[in-house]
């Protein structure tokens, strides 16, 4: 078997098993990633070599006009049936899979999808709960889960997470990508420069409460979204090979992700941000903005709670320690059903089985943070500035700050406070939960942006 190494490339990693210093076996589930011009074209080839002779090709009313009707007519052409299903359910939750699975027919051995993120997670979902092969054609590169083996769905009025399979195919037309709106765009670039702060909790929660962590696909990752974030100022010109790249790139991330088996290596408290943002957003009726935009303004928030960290000159362990042994389940369970309104029941079932906020478990990591507070900030000190990542945000004509998407004071402080509830997760926000540092200095941030 072969060893996985940092240098692998997309087309590398692809269908393929690799032993690993971190001890575990690694499978890239993905088979094909089609990148580049006219590329839709190919769909029917692949679907024959693979023996897939019925499709169930699924739009919404947007997608199939960019992109659905031309692929079928590609595969009608090629002698492949086509079942079209254009999606008429607004919200992709329950009534959404439901509305998929009443109209298959049963015959179908494929699932293609066209569209992005919401449509991806759907299929992908719907196409392993009827146990069928999946792939997607991508409309635009707005995100980094084409690729990855899991779904978010919103089940319960939270936006839930699914271990699912990856597609075995990706299809990324570039003369189809370089139409996408600008926004859909710089939302994939947002995407990528939240690596930076997802790694960086990826790392503390393996040195803090001893999770299970990979270098070598940490460096993967790393190095994949720095090589095009260095082609982030042509993305307005909508440059054809730089949009490959990007896709590119998103792809690789949603890749190791399924070779981790999760979403550690593309997520961290930046997407929780995210996530808390669209719970309530369509709990309120409204929608989000763009996931990779939310993540992009998540991650600024992070990185400048991460320099109020690093300017405190002495941090208060003994007093993070008196907060620890204070904690009050019934009252955090209080404040939740505020925060989360109807979501409220699932966040608090997640923290029952985590227990990530017990007292036990919290003064544990006080004390392990105190041993080795200046290795940790040498951590978080590897992070870019948030100056760096405003500017780089702004050059793509991209959101920056949290009223640019629709977000008060209000939401900006629940946010900050209860977003990390909503995984089970060590992140930057757990650190400072933990370090009683949370709520001080989310005030302090609230005050400045606002």
């Amino acid at each position: 078997m072969e060893k996985l190494e940092s240098y692998y490339t997309l087309p590398d990693c692809l269908n393929r098993t690799f032993s690993c210093s971190c001890g575990k076996i690694h499978r890239a589930e993905l088979k094909a990633a089609v990148i580049g011009k006219n590329v839709l074209e190919k769909l029917p080839v692949w679907l024959h070599k693979n023996n897939y002779r019925k499709v169930y090709l699924v739009c919404d009313r947007v997608t199939v006009d960019i992109a659905g009707k031309k692929a079928q007519a590609y595969m009608e052409d090629a002698g492949i049936d086509v079942q079209l299903q254009v999606i008429t359910h607004a919200a992709y939750d329950e009534m959404t899979v439901g509305e998929l699975l009443i109209h298959m027919s049963r015959d179908r051995d494929v699932v293609i999808g066209v569209g992005t993120g919401s449509i991806n997670d759907m299929c992908r979902y719907f196409s392993y709960k009827c146990d069928k092969p999946y792939g997607i054609v991508a409309t635009a590169a707005p995100m980094d889960g084409f690729a990855s083996g899991i779904s978010a769905l919103t089940v319960d009025n939270l936006k839930t997470t699914f271990a699912v399979r990856a597609p075995e195919l990706i299809v990324g037309d570039t003369e189809i990508l370089k139409n996408a709106p600008c926004a859909m765009n710089s939302a994939g670039l947002g995407d990528l420069i939240g690596k930076f702060t997802c790694l960086c909790d990826w790392k503390l929660s393996h040195r803090i409460t001893g999770e299970y962590y990979c270098g070598s696909i940490t460096d993967m990752v790393s190095k994949c979204s720095k090589n095009v974030l260095d082609h982030a100022g042509r993305v307005k010109e909508r440059d054809p090979k730089v949009l490959g790249h990007i896709m590119e790139g998103l792809v690789f991330t949603g890749v190791a992700m399924s070779m981790v088996g999760n979403s550690r290596p593309a997520s961290g408290c930046e997407h929780h941000i995210s996530h808390y943002w669209e719970t309530i957003f369509e709990q309120r009726g409204d929608r989000p903005a763009p996931h990779g935009h939310q993540v992009g303004v998540g991650t600024i928030l992070i990185l400048k709670l991460t320099e109020e960290l690093l300017r405190m000159e002495r941090i208060d362990f003994e007093n993070a320690r008196k907060a620890a042994k204070l904690y009050d389940p019934e009252v955090w369970k209080k404040e939740i059903r505020r925060a989360y309104g109807p979501a409220a029941q699932g966040v608090i079932k997640i923290e029952e089985e985590a227990q990530k906020n017990e007292t036990g478990r919290r003064l544990k990591r006080i004390d392990y943070m105190e041993k080795h507070w200046k290795e940790l900030t040498e951590l978080l000190r590897e992070l870019p500035s948030s100056g760096r990542i405003i500017e780089l945000m702004t050059e793509m004509e991209a959101p920056c700050l949290p009223g640019q998407i629709g977000v008060d004071a209000d939401l900006l402080r629940d946010t900050l406070v209860y977003c990390k509830e909503i995984r089970a997760r060590y992140t930057i926000l757990q650190m400072l939960w933990d370090l009683e540092l949370l709520r001080p200095l989310t005030e302090r941030l609230v005050e400045e942006i606002f």
